[in-house]
């Protein structure tokens, strides 16, 4: 398929088909997606505890193996959290190597130096250096947006974060966000030999659980099961059928009397976000090729007596079955005989959401 082609899917999901099995298969199109979804999309990147105390930094690359964007966090001596280019505007060193503290930014090449937040002070031996320093000669600042502890970059966004974080604190805004803690040991990293896309395909319906995760669906109340459609994000509620393992709803809450297991966040393009009694798993969906993904689980906990109880139990049990299925239907979608499907209006309307915005950002001419 070339850059030319359109992705046309209906609006109206009892007409609408899926995108086609050429867009998980095409090499290019894979390439394409760089530029069309993920540098005008937000990614997550960690939380505060990265950069501690004024004059930390951590750098890191945004999306390793695929954008590969080198980035460095600081925070500044006005305590404020910033997000910039890791690439010197001399001639493109990796300026910061590992996490530390650093006043102020040298670029240990030929020693080009920056203020923590990026701002051009001083490079030796251009004393005669005509029409200079320009505005590029600073550190490019990516827009960065902070939801309790948790950090979010976008390179070149198309939409405002805060329009998310907003939608999703209409449900989970009164839990302590900033007061979770990262717990190591209930985060992993998973290799799953399948398309990026048909990871999230899958996330974004429950439709599957009760022929694909048993001991979930004795958990979950699935003839209640909702999805919500929002714009950049959507919301599938889990309820239970009794009050055991749910959420203490605060008075006033939209789902105030509701038997809440879990709240599962899906966020344009890839990341996801599992609200449980206990605290948040977040999962970052990283394209790596068209045909194999690295999916990361990262949890914070707010209550540890809850763990390991109802619907945010055993999630690597859960993940492991669900990676069964993925991998399958990315060896199916190689048969000269399927090119695409259809949705169940009643189920799958989070899938068909994924599928318009997609169509919508590969067919931007911008």
């Amino acid at each position: 398929m070339s850059i030319k082609d359109k992705y046309n899917i209906d609006p109206d999901i009892s007409k609408a088909e899926t995108l086609p099995s050429s867009f998980y298969k095409d090499v290019s199109v894979f390439e394409e997606i760089k530029s069309k979804i993920f540098l005008k999309s937000w990614q997550w990147i960690g939380d505060s505890d990265l950069v501690p105390e004024k004059d930390s930094v951590y750098p890191l690359f945004l999306l390793q193996d695929y954008l590969s964007e080198p980035i460095v966090i600081t925070r500044s001596d006005d305590d404020n959290i910033n997000c910039m280019t890791n690439v010197c505007t001399h001639r493109g060193n990796i300026m910061v190597l590992e996490p530390g503290k650093m006043k102020k930014l040298i670029c240990m090449y030929h020693g080009r130096r920056f203020d923590n937040k990026g701002k051009y002070e001083y490079m030796p031996e251009f004393q005669d250096a005509k029409n200079y320093p320009r505005a590029c000669d600073s550190l490019h600042n990516f827009p960065l947006r902070k939801w309790g502890k948790l950090l979010f970059v976008g390179l070149n966004p198309a939409f405002d974060f805060q329009q998310v974080i907003d939608k999703m604190n209409e449900r989970v805004g009164f839990l302590p966000i900033d007061k979770f803690k990262f717990d190591d040991s209930l985060s992993k990293d998973f290799n799953i030999k399948s398309h990026w896309a048909l990871y999230c395909d899958n996330y974004l319906e429950g439709f599957h659980i009760p022929f694909v995760h048993k001991d979930l669906n004795e958990v979950l109340d699935y003839k209640n099961y909702t999805t919500e459609v929002y714009k950049y994000c959507n919301l599938q509620i889990g309820y239970s059928e009794d009050d055991s393992e749910v959420f203490d709803l605060p008075k006033g809450h939209i789902d105030y009397g509701k038997n809440v297991a879990a709240y599962y966040y899906w966020v344009f393009p890839n990341m996801m976000f599992n609200f449980y009694p206990w605290g948040v798993s977040i999962n970052l969906v990283q394209p790596i090729s068209e045909s194999f993904t690295k999916v990361s689980f990262r949890s914070y906990v707010l209550d540890t007596s809850k763990l390991n109880r109802g619907a945010g139990n055993d999630l690597q049990k859960v993940e492991e079955e669900d990676e069964f299925v993925v991998e399958n239907v990315h060896i199916g979608l190689n048969s000269s005989f399927y090119k695409a499907g259809r949705f169940s209006p009643t189920k799958e309307q989070g899938v068909h959401h994924f599928h318009n915005l997609i169509s919508d950002f590969m067919n931007s001419k911008t």
